[in-house]
């Protein structure tokens, strides 16, 4: 379980970086696999999420993550009657209190938001291609679209994969600097036509070029990590058959 000094002085903010321990899966899975679109068992994956909405204090049934696509999509809920889990997106905002809103990741990056003086909350799944379709800007966007302060946000970003662990190819690259030559700055070259791209960098320069300046970074490399975190791209480099998905939540009381 990793937290956030930033959010840790609200209170009224419950909020955590699971990791993959304390949960009741087992083998490739072991243990808090929070994936309900990995191929574990059902049951022990339900069992897992029941863990964590007793660590954050959160009524069961009251935890919402999404069918995650990659995409560009944020889900905003209004009125508690709108609150439906598994829809498709990739990031939640809400002013809805006691609903725990949360992300799965394995090796994408996490991102909670909380606006202290509207009392909103936010959850994105940011890996490459959400982030480079504008994930980060939509989510940020539905937050001011609440007449919120840009300056009173605050961002953390949480456990995800390390520059020197995630090894691209040029195409990849070209592609990047198609968008922007700006981006070559989260690119290093290795060998082979190869480079190392800063996931964590390119995600922390979106935020602050979106006006916020309140940003927190939890560093830990999930590849790496392996007693921790789950990987897909650890868990594709051992040839396994799948991988589970940690989760982080953000619940405002």
């Amino acid at each position: 379980m990793y937290f956030s000094k930033k959010l840790q002085k609200f209170k009224n903010v419950k909020h955590c970086f699971f990791s993959r321990k304390n949960g009741v899966s087992d083998g490739l899975y072991k243990s808090l696999n929070c994936g309900l679109g990995s191929k574990d068992k059902k049951e022990n994956v339900l069992r897992n999420l029941e863990l964590v909405s007793e660590k954050i204090n959160c009524k069961k049934g009251h935890l919402i993550t999404l069918n995650q696509t990659h995409s560009s999509k944020v889900v905003f809920f209004n009125h508690k009657r709108e609150v439906k889990n598994k829809l498709l997106g990739d990031a939640i905002v809400t002013k809805i209190p006691n609903i725990g809103i949360g992300i799965l990741t394995a090796d994408c990056a996490p991102i909670l938001l909380y606006e202290p003086r509207k009392k909103i909350i936010a959850c994105v799944h940011s890996g490459w291609k959400g982030s480079f379709n504008r994930i980060i800007e939509n989510t940020i966007q539905e937050v001011k679209n609440l007449n919120s302060n840009i300056d009173d946000l605050i961002a953390v970003v949480g456990p995800c994969i390390k520059k020197e662990s995630y090894e691209v190819r040029i195409d990849f690259f070209n592609k990047f600097l198609n968008e922007d030559l700006a981006n070559k700055v989260f690119f290093n070259k290795t060998k082979n036509d190869k480079y190392f791209f800063d996931l964590r960098g390119f995600i922390n320069k979106k935020l602050s070029n979106s006006g916020i300046q309140n940003i927190d970074n939890i560093n830990i490399d999930t590849y790496t990590e392996k007693k921790s975190f789950y990987s897909y791209r650890r868990s594709k480099f051992n040839n396994e058959k799948d991988y589970g998905r940690c989760i982080s939540v953000i619940l405002m009381t």
